[in-house]
C-alpha cells in the first residue's frame, strides 16, 4: 500500500445510491472532513471473506466503535453503487456503514491498494485493509498480506488499536 500513517487521504469521488435509488457522487474530502472515520477496504461485495467476516465484524461491533469515538464507518469496494447498496442491505448495515462504490478503482489506485485478481475472474480489486482516519489524516492502517484472510483488519482486532 502506497499511503502511509500520517498521510492525508487523496481526493477522489465515490458513488452511492440515495434513498430514492438515484446514483450520487461524493468526494472523499466530504466523507472524511471533520470525522473520526474507519475505512474498510474489501476486494469485492458478496465475496466469501468480505461477506462472512470483514463487513459483518464492523456491523456487529458498531457500538464498540462509537464508544471509541468513531463518527463514521465507510466500506469501499471496486464495485458499482447498485451492488454496494444491495450488499449493504443483505448485510443489514442499516445506516451504520456508508457503502461507497469505487467502480473505476480511482481511490484504491491513488492509495496504492489495488491488486490484480484476474486469475480469479475479478480483475483489479482492492486489497483487504482497515484504516482509521482523523479529519482526512491516516492514523492507523492494517492491511492483510492475503485478500483471502481477515485477521488484523477485522473489527474485533482493529478496534483494540484505537
Amino acid at each position: 500500500m502506497k499511503i502511509k500513517v500520517g498521510d492525508i487521504l487523496p481526493s477522489a469521488e465515490f458513488f452511492y445510491l440515495d434513498e430514492q435509488n438515484n446514483v450520487k457522487k461524493i468526494s472523499s474530502n466530504s466523507l472524511f472532513k471533520n470525522q473520526k472515520a474507519i475505512l474498510i477496504g474489501v476486494p469485492g461485495a458478496f465475496t466469501k471473506v468480505c461477506s462472512l467476516k470483514h463487513l459483518p465484524s464492523f456491523v456487529t461491533n458498531f457500538q464498540k466503535a462509537k464508544k471509541k469515538g468513531v463518527t463514521k464507518i465507510i466500506c469501499v469496494s471496486v464495485n458499482d453503487p447498485n451492488v454496494m447498496k444491495a450488499w449493504g442491505e443483505s448485510q443489514n448495515v442499516n445506516g451504520k456503514i456508508f457503502m461507497a462504490a469505487d467502480p473505476n478503482c480511482e481511490f484504491i489506485k491513488l492509495i496504492g491498494a489495488d491488486v490484480d485478481k484476474s486469475e480469479k475472474g475479478l480483475g483489479t480489486r482492492s486489497s483487504r485493509f482497515t484504516m482509521f482516519v482523523d479529519n482526512e489524516k491516516v492514523k492507523i492502517i492494517k492491511e492483510e498480506s492475503d485478500t483471502g484472510t481477515c485477521e488484523v483488519s477485522a473489527a474485533e482486532n482493529f478496534l483494540n488499536e484505537l
